[in-house]
């Protein structure tokens, strides 16, 4: 009796346990990473005692809104000429980036070049600090120097730990004056999430970023220095008169149709991460991967994230910067008529099916009133789709129109005669 009364109950606690928390059973099994690096299965599973309804949301919208399946810690991808992001996967974390820290150091590097400080036949001594690196390098000598072009080369081919050393040393000083600039300039393009500690990325507490902070700089150094991709779609070369091999560490360089870089990265902790760049059909891509689990993951996610912006998307460009959009008559000027250029190239990013849908309006007055300054905002033309705003360009003078007054016309008056006798 004593047993049959045992089992009774066992029974009854059993079938309670179904019956109060089903939504143990069946649910969702991807696993994402949350902001305190833990992974949680379904949304019942999120501690919510300190997250606000809108965290909530976001967080919940995350575990649900990954139809790649990503298993790796943060993903991004970010069409190029717009910036503007096509796959979010958890791209605010703050994750270790490895040697995608060497996108920034680069972008340093090109500033030097590009400002005229530094040149690609200048010879750049290793440092004792460069000589004594760790990870991947290519074994520099206190007594040997490498051209610039040759330091660019070994960064980005073989990710060179003492290479970007030697070239923080020559650029300024020091690693740490050199870390310094690197984190104004993340600043100053929106790189929120990033506290750079060191220019190689090996692991260092507090050198953080972010997946789409990654973007970001990728972003920036793609299109103000296309020539890196002189550099970094290598897939192999050598140094030192061929006694140095270099073989990349992006495979995707040699595997991915339109693949132009960028940079890997790895560390027992960071794990695996890459920025992958890629053009097609004058689309081009950024596709951020951080900590996959092993370097087969990281381009084999990256891969998913390329091929759903090619397959999905589409960027039609509709002016040049400086095209001519419309010419305006002009109010009280030494010309009656004034040509206004766009400020920058013109184009937008959309789904694949919905070009269609895209209508142009133009803001921009009949008449203007001089005095005109050249590059003055007169007007702007945005794209949009079903009344969404897709894009907003500027549209400005293309020249100075002085007033009409005493002086100028005196003065117009006078360039015209000296023209006339110069003929």
């Amino acid at each position: 009796m004593k047993n049959s009364f045992i089992r009774c109950i066992a029974i009854t606690f059993i079938i309670a346990s179904f019956v109060i928390v089903p939504h143990t059973y069946g649910a969702e099994t991807a696993y994402v990473w949350m902001n305190q690096s833990q992974k949680i299965k379904n949304k019942d599973d999120i501690n919510t005692e300190n997250l606000d309804k809108k965290e909530y949301v976001n967080t919940v919208a995350e575990i649900v809104d990954n139809p790649l399946n990503l298993t790796s810690g943060s993903a991004c991808l970010m069409e190029q000429k717009t910036g503007q992001v096509l796959y979010n996967h958890y791209m605010h974390e703050r994750l270790r980036p490895a040697s995608v820290t060497k996108i920034m150091s680069l972008l340093l590097i090109m500033d030097a070049i590009d400002s005229g400080r530094i040149k690609l036949d200048d010879k750049v001594p290793c440092t004792e600090d460069a000589a004594q690196m760790g990870g991947s390098q290519i074994w520099l000598d206190v007594r040997e120097t490498l051209t610039v072009d040759e330091m660019l080369k070994a960064i980005c081919v073989v990710s060179a730990n003492d290479c970007v050393v030697a070239m923080a040393d020559f650029l300024e000083g020091s690693q740490e004056a050199f870390v310094n600039k690197m984190n104004i300039r993340a600043k100053e393009l929106g790189m929120n999430d990033t506290t750079f500690k060191n220019c190689h990325g090996i692991d260092e507490e507090g050198h953080l970023t972010s997946s789409y902070d990654i973007a970001l700089m990728s972003r920036e150094l793609m299109l103000k220095y296309p020539q890196i991709t002189n550099y970094t779609t290598i897939y192999m070369d050598s140094l030192r008169d061929g006694k140095s091999s270099l073989v990349n560490t992006n495979k995707l360089i040699r595997n991915y149709q339109g693949c132009t870089g960028l940079k890997t990265g790895s560390t027992s902790i960071a794990l695996y991460n890459l920025s992958a760049t890629a053009t097609r059909n004058n689309l081009s891509l950024i596709g951020v991967i951080m900590k996959a689990d092993t370097t087969k993951t990281r381009f084999s996610e990256a891969t998913k994230l390329l091929d759903y912006g090619f397959s999905n998307y589409e960027y039609k460009e509709f002016a040049k910067k400086n095209d001519i959009v419309k010419k305006v008559n002009v109010n009280k000027g030494l010309k009656d008529v004034l040509n206004v250029i766009f400020e920058n190239d013109s184009g937008i990013i959309f789904k694949k099916g919905e070009e269609s849908n895209i209508e142009q309006k133009i803001t921009l007055d009949d008449f203007v009133n001089a005095p005109i300054i050249e590059g003055q905002k007169l007007g702007e033309v945005s794209f949009l789709s079903k009344g969404e705003i897709l894009s907003t360009i500027n549209l400005i003078a293309s020249e100075s129109i002085e007033k009409i007054n005493l002086k100028s016309v005196i003065k117009n008056v006078y360039l015209k005669w000296f023209t006339l006798f110069r003929l």
